[in-house]
């Protein structure tokens, strides 16, 4: 079968034993720091992936991608507005809140939270808070047995079980004078668990208890939900631009978008490092190529003498440090599939065997390594370092082409 002469020769030197071991050596080295930087890439931008969508998935599915406050009294016209809110393009579902800062009581105990007063009928159309509630659902709240939902922690932090009652405490308003704090007595009919500081900050209860307790008509607040969770902002604006009433514009970007950003910086910072780090491995080809060019240098004037001109030469080696890049990259790819595809699984398993928790779920949105492979993101990963590989051998390939004949046969004689 025919073979160019350039690619027969590069993959017979490509798999020859070297004289020199410590050749050998480095073209070992140069192909395995190409394996690990290409699965150690794989492997943290699954990583990064994967937070970005437990992100979207559970923490943007438990809060409001949009908010709408009013800055003074509460939404006159509130069908209305709740309609115009829902119509408008790339909207998905509204619902009418009330918020308020409040103190829990129960004997000695206390905790300030912020309650949330929602619209059990509708909230569903903005959150997934509900699924996260022990005890059922919104039908756990009513107006008339003054029921109130609360966060696992809180409620252990109060010394709260289900069925026990809760004071809850609200400063009054509109004097300047220091006044006795009003009271309300709630039963504690359900808890929730998301994870994350949500469970120990929120609270909720049914909007026309609210309503009785602040003397207001209508909702403070109209929380609405989009189709593309990046645009919410900009949707905000637009939303609130529509409407003839001055409100506060609110959004996760403002709220949460920090973790949003600090996940897009990571995985910038994490793509450039570990891109050097396979620069270096494949820069690692430079050194074996040299040091084989110099171990070749008959071989090469003899090729020379037969008619190989230049280029045939250049190639033989460029075909030699793209071999060894070529392995690595699959190999690397390879195993950084498999990593990035068992990654939660392996984390388990450490974590278990450290006997404690390393990503705590009170702490952190998620209580596990998330992981999300991309494969468009490994053959892109793969093809830069093998380029890199290829770009590698350049130098020394040059180096072996400008070999002159007669003086090295000469020295040799």
């Amino acid at each position: 079968m025919f073979r160019p002469l350039s690619l027969f020769v590069g993959l017979r030197y490509s798999k020859a034993k070297h004289k020199n071991k410590f050749v050998s050596f480095i073209s070992m080295a140069s192909i395995f720091g190409i394996v690990l930087g290409v699965a150690v890439l794989i492997v943290g931008l699954s990583t990064m992936n994967g937070f970005e969508n437990a992100l979207r998935d559970k923490l943007l599915s438990v809060i409001p991608h949009a908010e709408l406050e009013v800055v003074k009294g509460d939404f006159e016209d509130e069908t209305n507005i709740l309609e115009q809110v829902r119509s408008h393009p790339g909207v998905t579902g509204a619902s009418p809140y009330i918020v308020m800062n409040a103190l829990l009581q129960n004997n000695i105990k206390m905790k300030a939270l912020q309650m949330r007063a929602i619209t059990p009928e509708t909230e569903t159309q903005v959150t997934a808070v509900e699924k996260y509630i022990k005890q059922g659902g919104w039908e756990l709240l009513s107006t008339t047995d003054s029921s109130i939902i609360l966060g696992e922690p809180v409620a252990k932090e109060l010394g709260l079980a289900v069925g026990e009652h809760v004071t809850l405490l609200l400063p009054q308003t509109g004097s300047d004078k220091l006044r006795a704090p009003r009271k309300f007595m709630f039963t504690l009919t359900g808890t929730f668990k998301m994870g994350g500081q949500v469970d120990s900050t929120l609270g909720f209860i049914h909007i026309n208890k609210a309503k009785e307790m602040l003397n207001l008509n209508h909702a403070t607040g109209i929380a609405f939900k989009v189709d593309d969770v990046l645009q919410a902002q900009v949707l905000s604006r637009e939303v609130a631009y529509s409407i003839p009433v001055y409100m506060y514009i609110k959004s996760w970007i403002t709220s949460q978008g920090y973790l949003y950003q600090d996940i897009q910086m990571v995985k910038s910072l994490m793509y450039v490092i570990l891109l050097l780090v396979v620069a270096v491995a494949c820069f690692n080809i430079v050194s074996t190529l040299v040091m084989a060019v110099n171990e070749k240098r008959g071989d090469i004037a003899i090729l020379k003498t037969m008619g190989a001109d230049k280029w045939s030469l250049r190639a033989i080696f460029i075909v030699q440090g793209a071999f060894n890049g070529l392995v690595g990259c699959i190999f690397g790819a390879l195993l950084g599939v498999y990593l990035a595809i068992n990654l939660s699984s392996i984390f388990s398993t450490f974590e278990e065997l450290l006997g404690r928790k390393l990503l705590s779920g009170d702490i952190y949105f998620i209580d596990y390594l998330p992981s999300q492979l991309d494969y468009k993101q490994v053959f892109i990963i793969a093809g830069v370092a093998f380029v890199m590989s290829v770009v590698a051998t350049i130098y020394p390939a040059w180096t072996a082409s400008n070999i002159e004949p007669a003086k090295e046969l000469g020295y040799s004689h």
